[in-house]
């Protein structure tokens, strides 16, 4: 054979051997590599971390109180202990010693068996935080059920803080302007209660199909509007019943609250039917007005004193300007540091068991003189149970108002029928009601 060519594949096989030692010393250096970073992550600096009392992250060496169940909460609002696992803990894999760490998304609580604390409450050192569903410590309010909790800027819950409440609620519906009511109650992540009318219902099932969807309370308000003191028991009890039906026809659910039509209501009709009444605590008159500048004028200027924590406010959604109003009520209510939600709502967080009596406000004192039915007393434990310095005023005015409606259904028929020259449109709207129950 030709020695040029032996000489050829003698230096090709030689460029061979070379190649595979290099490939094989890269091999080593890269193995080499991830071994050195494994150690120093997963060994050196928890040992330095342990040694210096710090941890990634701002730790401090404190242990959380075996005890969850502190002033906010309760067992039912209990943080979980989180195991860490898997790739959305990757930051809190990276940290092993217990106590506080801190990361771009926020502060997180790591225990001494590598668990964090998770969607709950949880007592850290003696001093109770909120732990959203991440284990990333919560400021601000924290909603949980109908309650609301106020945590510092440091994480530590503030029992001081109150959040006002107040009930909007809409009678006579639906009809054809509730849909544009939902849509502003939606963007506003806001509830109301309904007290609608039988005959309504039949006509606008959607309507009532979606506040059930946002959250909103079903409410009954008769079938066709009848004044009960003309009625015999059983044309009581059959009005509402029927009311009823449609509105499981509508939406599956039967009412929760029940509001008599022109407030005419005694303790003989509450036990017919039942259910919780509901009167008002501020009568916007919007069915008398008419028109959206007064509707809102009504409410947020000429009856400011009564807007506060517990209040009831009576509007009617079969009205195109009550309507325009509340779109405007809403979010300025919203802004000034109001939660609107439903009566049942506002009766939960005020420890309140709803009863067969009638309610017309959840006013602190009013609540404190024992004059509502079903209040189990003010807890320190509830942050919403309570009417606080920030619940925008709610002094002794709310005594004058009290008088104007029976909370109680203790009165005659000719107290509870009295309600302050309301008579919910009967004079100069009959003739809405037939229009809209005639479609």
């Amino acid at each position: 054979m030709d020695r040029r060519v032996l000489r050829e594949r003698m230096r090709r096989k030689q460029r061979q051997i070379r190649r595979r030692k290099i490939i094989k010393l890269v091999t080593y250096v890269v193995a080499l590599v991830l071994a050195v970073i494994f150690v120093i992550r997963g060994v050196i600096f928890p040992i330095v971390s342990r040694i210096g009392g710090k941890s990634t992250g701002e730790s401090q060496q404190v242990q959380a109180d075996a005890d969850t169940t502190g002033n906010s909460g309760g067992s039912s609002n209990e943080a979980l202990r989180q195991p860490l696992k898997g790739q959305s803990d990757v930051t809190k894999v990276a940290s092993l010693t217990p106590g506080w760490h801190e990361d771009d998304n926020g502060r997180w609580y790591q225990n001494a068996d590598g668990t964090y604390y998770a969607n709950g409450f949880a007592q850290v050192d003696g001093v109770e935080y909120s732990f959203d569903e991440n284990g990333y410590m919560q400021t601000g309010w924290v909603t949980k059920g109908s309650k609301d909790y106020y945590f510092n800027d440091d994480g530590s819950y503030n029992e001081e803080k109150k959040r006002p409440m107040i009930a909007l609620t809409f009678d006579d519906g639906p009809g054809e302007y509730t849909s544009e009511l939902l849509d502003c109650l939606e963007e506003n992540n806001a509830h109301a209660t309904f007290f609608m009318l039988g005959q309504n219902v039949e006509l606008y099932p959607d309507e009532v199909k979606r506040m059930v969807e946002l959250g909103c309370e079903i409410g009954n308000h008769s079938w066709d509007h009848a004044n009960m003191f003309e009625l015999d028991i059983d044309s009581v009890v059959k009005q509402f019943s029927d009311a009823d039906q449609a509105l499981i026809n509508a939406c599956g659910q039967a009412s929760t609250v029940v509001r008599a039509p022109y407030g005419n209501a005694n303790e003989d009709i509450m036990a017919a039917v039942g259910k919780p009444f509901f009167m008002w605590s501020l009568d916007s008159l919007d069915w008398k007005y008419k028109d959206v500048d007064l509707d809102y004028k009504s409410i947020m200027e000429d009856n400011s004193s009564v807007i506060k924590d517990g209040t009831i406010i009576l509007m009617h959604d079969i009205h195109e300007p009550s309507v325009k109003a509340a779109e405007r009520i809403i979010p300025e209510l919203i802004s000034m540091g109001y939660k609107l939600v439903t009566v049942s709502e506002m009766a939960e967080a005020k420890n309140v068991t709803l009863q067969v009596a009638s309610y017309n406000n959840f006013w602190q004192d009013i609540l404190d003189s024992g004059q509502v039915p079903g209040y189990a007393g003010n807890s320190s434990s509830d942050a919403s149970s309570e009417n606080g310095s920030d619940s925008s005023g709610s002094e002794d005015s709310s005594g004058d108002s009290q008088g104007e409606d029976f909370s109680d259904g203790s009165g005659d028929e000719g107290d509870s029928s009295e309600n302050d020259g309301y008579t919910d449109g009967s004079e100069d709207s009959e003739g809405d009601f037939s229009s809209d129950s005639e479609g």
